[in-house]
C-alpha cells in the first residue's frame, strides 16, 4: 500500500463525521464548506452515496431542483432502496408541479418501507407541506398571475 492510501486509510473511521459535518455546514448556510466536506468524503470513499446525498441536499436547499433531481436519481440508480434519497427525490418532484403526485407517491412508499424515524418524519412533514401549501389553488409561494393581469388591465 503506498503512503497516500495508507494515510487515507487511517481516516476512514472519520467518514461518518465528515458527512455529519457537511450537513451541519449546510444547516449553517455555509455552502462552500459543506461542498468541500462532501467532496473530501467522496475522495475518502468514492463509491459511497452519502456525499452525493449531501451535494443533492445543498442543491435542494438552493432550490436548484433540476440539479438536485439529477443527483438523487443517480443515487437511487446505485442504491434503489436508499429511502433518504427517495424522500429527497420525492421532495424535488413536489416542487415540480407536473410531477407533484409522483413525488407524493414516492415519499409515501419511502415512509412505508423505512424503519428510520428521521426519514419517516421528513416524509410526513413533506407530505403535510404539500397538502397544506403546495396543493392549494392559490399557493402563498407562487404569484397569482390572473390577479396580476386583472389589476394591470383595470389601471
Amino acid at each position: 500500500m503506498d503512503t497516500d492510501k495508507k494515510k487515507l486509510y487511517n481516516f476512514l473511521d472519520d467518514f461518518p463525521l465528515l458527512i455529519e459535518a457537511g450537513f451541519l455546514a449546510v444547516k449553517q448556510l455555509d455552502e462552500i464548506s459543506a461542498t468541500r466536506i462532501f467532496h473530501a468524503a467522496e475522495a475518502m470513499s468514492p463509491g459511497h452515496t452519502a456525499p452525493q446525498i449531501g451535494l443533492g441536499y445543498i442543491a435542494l436547499n438552493k432550490l436548484e431542483v433540476k440539479e438536485a433531481t439529477r443527483i438523487f436519481e443517480t443515487v437511487i440508480q446505485q442504491e434503489p432502496e436508499n429511502h433518504l434519497a427517495q424522500t429527497f427525490l420525492g421532495i424535488c418532484f413536489l416542487l415540480t408541479k407536473p410531477k407533484r403526485k409522483k413525488g407524493e407517491k414516492m415519499i409515501r412508499e419511502a415512509v412505508d418501507k423505512t424503519n428510520d424515524a428521521t426519514i419517516k418524519n421528513l416524509g410526513e412533514i413533506s407530505l403535510e407541506w404539500a397538502e397544506k401549501d403546495l396543493n392549494k389553488k392559490k399557493s402563498p409561494f407562487f404569484p397569482d398571475r390572473e390577479a396580476e393581469k386583472e389589476e394591470s388591465s383595470s389601471s
